[in-house]
């Protein structure tokens, strides 16, 4: 009989997988009619461009705001507006939407999807939990020690056999270097931070910059005593709504940036016409030029408010899982591109006529809006700045979830709010945390100024990390020149660091927020991911042998009870120690063992065929079995009870596949050694759960039902389990429908959960820093986040749980 190809944890799926329509929607690989990508193209514009369209709003303000000094010339309004033009031409059109649009991680995008990326193309990944702790690395690769990832239509391709020496050159150099991997994971974390970061100052400046316009329609006293407390409760709104989902709002989202695009770009073209028709001067790159000559030092930190024009932009890179690549840039092409420049060239042909007037620079975006039309401009712009933030803070959630499936944050609640956009979740933990450190920002700074600091650094910062990893990604995965690679990063990484001095430079006035928020953020990322790996490593020091369970025996006084225990560990190998301190106190264990690992694996989606790898330890009459279920970062778990019986299905088509014989072994198990993982894809035998006496029989067309001549059964009976064999798959033999049947009793008993109870302690003779990280700072964590990452909810009535003292 011919056997399921072996396979590791977190190998790719198997060559001859067809591909699955559902996953190739998710990566944005499957080809789609236009009009659907027109559609696509539409809701994008309310998800993912309501940040990058509102800044028209502060933009100037920013810029003009002490640095550079008013005069009777218009040299310093064209620069401006020329830095605004090459800006928005270069960061968001040239680099996002025709490059970093393309390195996609199976159609995820951010700067986690990238650093996953280069993980599955080099040896670059720090141990995460669940991997094996012995230099288990090599389940990535091949026999050749070529690298192996997923294709489009889900087979294997060989990447590490093709792209010239400069690829393997640089594989080398990560995989030979703990530093550089440590780099690497330091530069994805920064990047993840600051964005975490950017959804508490991108609310703040969005909403307080979109109030602001009341300034013009009210007397001073009565604005200054206005303005705060009702950005606050706008804030306070746009939090409290969240758990309620994008999708419930999603269709108003769109039409209201439209009409924002719309309104700015009709304001923009009566300027220009009206004011100073010859504003298009400023699109010529000497004007720059000119700018900085005459403005020196002060024009050089106004880049710190122009670069706000950006803000955004890599919102179209991390939402990229939602929609898809043409779709994004359809919409930013066609739509958003125009309006913003027409918007900034109409707001520059107002000041070039209005220049002496010092509170229109101080104004902004408002004073050039035609009056009569002012207060439902001002309704558009509070309407859009929600939207904005609502993207960015949705954002951010997408972040924390990826953080924490690859174990590099605490546990937290996600809730997805969505039953058909799987990317649509909700955290409540966070979302108050944002909306605290929201208000507090707000209501500490209470101007633009220091709030368009704060998140210029913020964004630059994301941008420079976006453009390191990049230029990796050029050459180890797109297997192009390093001289390319070079090129990008030398000419984006020179604009970005241009804009990221002048940022920096404001550290006093606002640009520290972003560097605290992030480092608090970096520490506590940083402390939860070394106690994980610490206490997977002592579970792996801490594992017992299969030798010891092989000479477990009814000499011994270990007694076989009815049903399945079902015992969770980190371990893909070897028996966890909790199971052995379980035994040792109570020698008595179940008939059907089944040891599963949750493997978080570092892609964003499995195949739902692909998802359950099952093996045997030891003997056939031991029946005890190990199944790792294996999900992405963009995976969500199913209810309870679908998840059970997916499980014991897998376990069932893993008995009935022969599984027991892989790579020509025999029957006879060898005691050395475990045997391999094989991937058992579901769907091919089905569990039936039927009330009454039904024999529980095995066979395509001759299982048979054998009804009880008892009556009725009375209340209280439980289940009886029948599992159905495909018609066309051969009979089973005698062994194989003992232990199948030997199974369905056991789902009959019930199912017991044996949980390990485990607190981390800093062995005798550390350091007082370790101490201090495991004793106060990780256990203080770990009793403040949610439990362990099971796959189905433990009831409390079948929960078995073993406590232990580990020593890090």
């Amino acid at each position: 009989m011919k056997s399921p190809p072996a396979m590791d944890p977190e190998a790719p799926p198997p060559p001859g997988t067809p591909p699955d329509d559902e996953e190739e929607k998710r990566g944005g690989r499957k080809r789609v009619p236009w009009r659907m990508t027109l559609s696509l193209a539409y809701q994008s514009l309310g998800v993912v461009y309501g940040d990058l369209s509102t800044s028209p709003l502060y933009v100037y303000k920013a810029a003009f705001a002490e640095d550079i000094q008013h005069t009777d010339t218009n040299d310093e309004i064209l620069g401006v507006l020329s830095f605004v033009f090459w800006t928005l031409t270069l960061v968001p059109l040239l680099k996002y939407v025709c490059v970093v649009l393309r390195a996609d991680d199976n159609g995820e995008g951010g700067t986690f999807a990238l650093y996953s990326l280069l993980c599955r193309h080099a040896r670059a990944a720090l141990l995460p939990p669940g991997r094996s702790a012995a230099g288990d690395d090599d389940q990535f690769f091949d026999a050749a020690g070529a690298k192996k990832a997923p294709a489009e239509n889900g087979n294997a391709v060989t990447l590490g056999g093709r792209g010239g020496g400069a690829a393997a050159s640089v594989r080398r150099l990560l995989e030979r270097h703990k530093v550089l991997q440590r780099v690497l994971l330091v530069l994805a974390l920064v990047g993840t931070c600051m964005v975490i970061g950017d959804g508490v100052l991108t609310p703040a400046i969005s909403v307080f910059s979109a109030v602001s316009g009341l300034e013009l329609s009210m007397e001073k006293e009565h604005h200054k005593y206005l303005e705060l407390p009702i950005a606050c409760i706008i804030l306070v709104c746009l939090f409290a709504l969240q758990h309620y989902g994008t999708h419930r709002v999603g269709f108003i989202f769109a039409p209201i940036v439209i009409t924002w695009l719309l309104c700015i770009s009709m304001i923009g073209v009566y300027n220009i016409i009206h004011w100073e028709p010859t504003v298009y001067r400023a699109l010529s790159p000497y004007y720059m030029y000119k700018f900085l000559k005459k403005t020196q030092r002060g024009g050089w930190m106004s880049l710190g408010g122009i670069l706000l024009c950006v803000t955004g932009s890599e919102a179209m890179f991390a939402d990229l899982g939602h929609f898809n690549q043409v779709s994004i840039q359809i919409a930013f092409t066609c739509m958003v591109y125009p309006a913003l420049i027409l918007a900034y060239m109409g707001q520059a042909a107002y000041l070039c006529r209005h220049h002496t007037m010092e509170s229109d620079y101080r104004i902004g975006f408002y004073v050039s809006v035609p009056e009569k039309i002012r207060w439902p401009v001002l309704a558009i712009a509070i309407l859009a700045a929600v939207v904005g933030s609502q993207a960015v803070i949705t954002g951010t959630f997408s972040m924390i979830k990826q953080c924490t499936s690859l174990g590099c944050f605490p546990r937290v609640k996600i809730v997805h709010t969505s039953a058909k956009v799987h990317g649509q979740i909700y955290i409540p933990e966070i979302n108050w945390i944002l909306m605290i450190l929201c208000l507090a920002v707000t209501i500490g700074f209470r101007d633009t100024k220091h709030l368009g600091n704060a998140s210029g650094l913020a964004v630059i910062t994301v941008m420079l990390v976006t453009t390191c990893l990049m230029s990796l990604v050029i050459v180890l995965c797109w297997h192009r020149s390093i001289f390319l690679a070079i090129g990008f990063i030398v000419f984006f990484g020179t604009i970005e660091a241009l804009y990221f001095s002048a940022a920096l430079i404001k550290f006093r006035e606002g640009a520290w927020v972003p560097i605290v928020l992030a480092f608090i953020f970096m520490l506590i990322m940083c402390i939860w991911h070394y106690g994980t790996i610490k206490k997977y490593e002592f579970d792996v020091q801490s594992k017992v042998s299969i030798n010891w369970l092989l000479g477990l025996s009814p000499n011994l006084g270990i007694v076989r009870v009815r049903g399945i225990g079902l015992i969770h560990t980190e371990l893909e190998t070897g028996i966890p120690a909790i199971f052995s301190h379980f035994v040792t106190n109570l020698p008595a264990f179940h008939q059907v063992l089944i040891f599963m690992c949750i493997k978080n694996v570092p892609i964003p989606h499995v195949r739902p065929e692909e998802r359950f790898l099952v093996g045997r330890i030891g003997p056939k009459e031991y029946r005890i079995y190990r199944c790792i279920v294996r999900y992405g970062y963009h995976d969500f778990h199913k209810d309870d009870m679908e998840f059970e019986k997916e499980l014991v299905c897998s376990i069932a088509e893993f008995i009935r596949s022969g599984s027991s014989k892989i790579n020509g072994m025999s029957d006879d198990f060898d005691k050395d050694e475990e045997q391999r993982m094989s991937v058992v894809r579901s769907g091919s035998i089905r569990m039936l759960e039927e009330d009454g006496s039904v024999e529980s029989t095995v066979g395509p067309s001759h299982a048979r039902e054998i009804q009880s001549p008892a009556p009725a059964p009375a209340a209280g009976v439980k289940k009886r389990v029948r599992f159905v064999l495909p018609a066309a798959s051969p009979k089973p033999n005698a062994g194989v429908q003992e232990e199948l049947q030997e199974l369905s009793d056991a789902r009959e008993a019930g199912m017991a959960f044996i949980l390990g109870h485990s607190h981390v302690k800093a062995k005798s003779g550390s350091s007082f820093l370790r101490r201090f990280v495991i004793n106060f700072c990780y256990d203080f964590l770990r009793r403040n986040s949610r439990g362990p990452n099971y796959a189905v909810t433990i009831p409390h009535a079948s929960t078995l749980e073993v406590g232990m003292m580990y020593y890090v």
